[in-house]
């Protein structure tokens, strides 16, 4: 099934990221995560692609899994990252063959200790791109990134939904945002993008701050803004990790009621294969999420 199709027949869609195994770990280890995660009964779950394409055969293998074994939508990452054409027609095929409608279309991040050279030698070298080889060369579904803060490569926000708009108008069906904290950048961005004539569902990406030194991370390459709440949860908590966890979830809990009550059109757990974490979000959400299934 097309994701689109899944936004057009729901009132918020739910989802969820996982990623796979690091590049000498067996893929078997992915079980535990999806099979703890599939009672939540997820409208999809995205399969990350490691940088440089590094992880390409097991985000196929995995997004099969979920689809072929487990009967969940699936979508695959795909970055441009020493993508060449021929490379990008053996994806699409291996992708059709598994039964996957659709593809999560990215630039994509630079592996570790290499130069921007690698970048150059891909055939495609934005996004928006590769979205419209996809769309123009077959019938998958493709979803595509936003930032509500704006890609830390460009100059502003409104320079980033320019760049944005010209994604969609190739064809992008859908958007997920980058992990964001402040919901009112999230709606800001929402506006903006709206004026602009982007108006292809969003999904608001959540990650939960449970670990101080792995969100200082994810906040140094995203370049998201902690707001004074959130300062004060890591700053009191960071030495427990108990503690932290617990105000973590609370705090993502909130963001996710508050995003659901503006009637957001998705929300996107960013799970970093910890589906305890995952679990807890979706059961202190499991009433408003009964209600929404049931709206109209």
């Amino acid at each position: 099934m097309l994701i689109k199709n899944i936004f057009k027949s729901k009132k918020t869609v739910i989802s969820f990221e996982i990623f796979p195994p690091k590049k000498d770990n067996s893929i078997d280890t992915i079980y535990d995560t999806i099979d703890a995660l599939k009672d939540l009964k997820p409208d999809f779950i995205s399969v990350t692609y490691g940088a440089g394409g590094s992880t390409r055969d097991k985000t196929i293998e995995i997004a099969s899994i979920i689809k072929n074994k487990y009967y969940i939508e699936s979508l695959a990452h795909l970055t441009c990252i020493a993508l060449t054409e021929d490379r990008l027609k053996a994806f699409l095929n291996e992708v059709n063959r598994n039964n996957i409608n659709n593809i999560m279309a990215l630039r994509g991040d630079l592996p570790a200790d290499t130069s921007e050279n690698l970048l150059n030698f891909s055939s495609y070298h934005y996004a928006s791109d590769l979205v419209k080889y996809i769309k123009t060369n077959s019938n998958l579904g493709v979803g595509g990134a936003c930032y509500p803060e704006g890609h830390f490569e460009c100059k502003s926000v409104e320079d980033d939904v320019e760049n944005l708009k010209i994604k969609v108008n190739n064809g992008a069906d859908f958007l997920i945002t980058q992990l964001f904290f402040d919901t009112d950048r999230f709606y800001d961005f929402k506006d903006l993008a709206v004026k602009n004539g982007i108006n292809v569902p969003v999904s608001a990406g959540i990650m939960p701050v449970t670990n101080a030194k792995q969100i200082q991370r994810m906040i140094s390459l995203s370049g998201a803004s902690v707001p004074s709440k959130l300062s004060r949860i890591l700053a009191k908590y960071e030495n427990n990790p108990a503690a932290l966890k617990e105000a973590g979830i609370a705090y993502a809990t909130e963001q996710i009621i508050d995003l659901l009550s503006w009637g957001v059109d998705g929300i996107h757990i960013y799970t970093m294969n910890r589906p305890e974490i995952c679990r807890k979000l979706i059961q202190n959400i499991s009433s408003i999420r009964e209600t929404l299934a049931t709206a109209k």
